[in-house]
């Protein structure tokens, strides 16, 4: 994956199991970013294979060819996935109820009514049922983003991804964000989650992966990882990490 003559991801090996949390750490402009929007089908990938919830993203066998997916074919595949960005991204204009409720109405047809009842169901699930008239604004930026996490579940995704949802937040509200995002992990939920939380990826993560320069440098179960990382280039970022917090 590249951006004209800059090549962000180069030789990316990922696997993901159902029901995994894979937590994913790394430097600034390593691509852990451009990583999740290629899983998302939102940037092409442009050598070797992707394989996402048992699609191959992107194109179609089709007669002995492939064919590329249509922006229709893009959209049915994302309706599988969550995301959750560093921004919250709510409409501004829209209660919490409304932000939640939308998606499945316009994109998957479900009556409002019924829409906004599974909202309410997902408000309460991340603690914010007694919040859902308000706007984004009358909101706190944890509960903006828990708010961010129930509009992508709201989608009933098999997989979800999380690029630094905490990163945005002051640090008395990340706990609320993470709190949230560890009940998902305990139903079973599939995540991908980019995060500089250490001891979230340590305490929640089955994997971890360190990328750096567009590359995976090393993976493997946090606790032995962070323990004793095998490459300079980690036992450095983790250093840094460390002496930042």
């Amino acid at each position: 994956m590249g951006y004209g003559a800059t090549q962000v991801l180069n030789g990316v090996d990922f696997t993901v199991a159902p029901g995994e949390v894979s937590c994913v750490i790394g430097p600034s402009g390593s691509g852990k970013s451009t990583f999740l929007r290629c899983l998302n089908g939102l940037e092409p990938v442009l050598g070797g294979s992707l394989r996402v919830l048992g699609q191959e993203v992107g194109h179609t066998l089709r007669g002995g060819r492939y064919h590329p997916w249509t922006p229709k074919e893009f959209a049915a595949f994302r309706r599988n996935i969550g995301m959750v960005f560093q921004r919250f991204n709510l409409f501004a204009h829209h209660s919490a109820l409304e932000n939640v409720a939308c998606a499945p109405v316009h994109v998957l047809g479900v009556p409002a009514e019924r829409a906004r009842a599974r909202a309410m169901e997902h408000l309460d699930r991340v603690g914010l049922a007694q919040h859902a008239h308000k706007r984004p604004h009358q909101l706190s930026g944890g509960q903006q983003q828990r708010v961010a996490i129930a509009r992508a579940l709201a989608m009933d995704p098999a997989l979800m991804l999380f690029d630094e949802p905490t990163s945005a937040l002051d640090p008395e509200l990340v706990d609320e964000v993470l709190d949230v995002m560890k009940g998902l992990a305990a139903e079973g939920m599939t995540m991908v989650v980019v995060t500089h939380e250490i001891a979230f990826a340590r305490e929640v993560g089955d994997r971890l992966t360190f990328f750096a320069d567009g590359v995976v440098v090393e993976e493997g179960p946090p606790e032995e990882l962070l323990a004793s990382p095998a490459h300079e280039r980690t036992r450095a970022f983790l250093s840094s990490v460390r002496a930042g917090s």
